[in-house]
């Protein structure tokens, strides 16, 4: 009975970690086409990352209420349905309509991708023991990072091939096309038994330590983004790469990225919060030779892939590293998990599209690394929080 029970949640685990592919190839796959997208609008590149910023800043404000509003109804229904808007903004998209409604249809879906996120890890972790929900969590999560090195960088690479940036909406289209017939065929029909009131969700916020891990995951996801959302413009321009190898090259950090998504998973069992410092100190440690890196190189290739090895798994321990401080309600600390680190995402983009303005691409590394030490400082904080509250008690 254990063992049926373990892989009724391992199938459900890997439905999630496919909706989250789709999901992630959605938000992300804009990534490498903002050159080609500043281009035929004819604005500057950090224009165009607000459609990675508008994107994250609606998941950041909406997130937890439409989490919380939607909590009771059948979580594969809320899974297709996010799914199905995936798939109609994506073909809107890829007609290229103006750049305002371009805006509209990247925000569209970006008000249910927590309630997606939160639905995928909250169905495959409940009513499991902490060691096996870490794993279930992992496999779920990882689809970020497969996504990284199959959908995403696909989708770049055919906008490059034939030269049209709306061929990689038509890709993300196509994939959640297949996401969604995925979760209507194999995934198990999920109603929920018991609805938790407003009143007992918000009450997490009150508390200190999971105020403090948020801060620390708005600042961690935002130093990744204040280099990560101009990825494609800084290989081209500081180690000038064409859209070809750059493609290839998001292929190589996403690679590396799954590699570190699985060490993670296993290393979380352990103790979440030396596996999170961990790879935090590891992406302040990377972001000197960023910066330093030049004309594509051995060394470059092997500084990227070392890159995606450490910041990939930064989404799972990030979330990791706050529900543990909320396990009265992890599905609505799930949803501001995922806002924070979108929130993070608006602002790290915003920061580092200011700095590119100023000081051009090749200062991002420097955001990035205030940012990791501003969030080490936060680990820190926690840790006094957690010792003073023992102390009382």
């Amino acid at each position: 009975m254990k063992y049926y029970n373990f892989m009724f949640k391992k199938k459900i685990a890997y439905i999630g970690s496919l909706s989250l592919i789709g999901m992630i190839t959605t938000e992300f796959g804009v990534i490498g086409i903002l050159p080609q997208i500043a281009s035929y609008y004819h604005i500057n590149i950090s224009t165009a990352g607000l459609l990675l910023s508008a994107y994250a800043i609606t998941v950041a404000i909406a997130g937890p209420f439409m989490t919380m509003f939607t909590s009771g109804i059948n979580r594969k229904t809320l899974m297709a349905v996010t799914m199905l808007i995936f798939l109609l903004t994506g073909i809107v998209s890829s007609f290229a309509p103006p750049f305002w409604l371009l805006m509209v249809v990247r925000i569209l879906p970006a008000f249910l991708h927590p309630v997606l996120v939160s639905n995928a890890v909250a169905a495959a972790t409940s009513s499991a023991d902490k060691k096996v929900a870490h794993q279930m969590m992992a496999i779920v999560m990882a689809g970020i990072g497969i996504a990284t090195i199959t959908t995403v960088p696909f989708a770049t690479y055919i906008a490059g091939l034939f030269d049209n940036w709306q061929l990689s909406f038509m890709v993300q289209a196509s994939i959640s096309l297949v996401v969604l017939v995925a979760i209507i065929i194999l995934l198990p029909s999920m109603p929920i038994k018991e609805k938790k009131s407003y009143g007992s969700q918000l009450k997490i916020l009150t508390k200190p330590t999971f105020l403090v891990s948020a801060f620390f995951s708005f600042l961690m996801i935002g130093g990744l983004f204040s280099t990560y959302s101009y990825f494609a413009d800084y290989l081209s321009k500081v180690n000038h790469m064409n859209p070809k190898t750059i493609g290839l090259m998001l292929l190589l950090f996403g690679s590396t990225g799954v590699l570190g998504n699985f060490l993670a998973g296993k290393l979380l069992t352990k103790d979440i919060t030396k596996t999170t410092a961990a790879f935090l100190i590891g992406l302040l440690m990377i972001c000197i030779p960023i910066y330093y890196s030049g004309t594509m190189s051995f060394s470059t290739v092997l500084l990227i892939a070392v890159w995606g090895f450490l910041q990939t798994p930064c989404f799972l321990t990030a979330q990791a590293y706050m529900i543990e401080t909320a396990p009265e309600a992890p599905e609505f600390a799930n949803s501001l998990a995922i806002s924070f680190g979108n929130l993070g995402i608006s602002f790290g983009t915003a920061i580092g599209g200011l700095f590119i303005n100023n000081y051009g691409v090749q200062s991002t590394p420097w955001v990035m690394f205030a940012f990791c030490t501003l969030a080490l400082v936060m680990m820190l904080l926690k840790k006094l929080i957690e010792k003073h509250v023992c102390r009382k008690s």
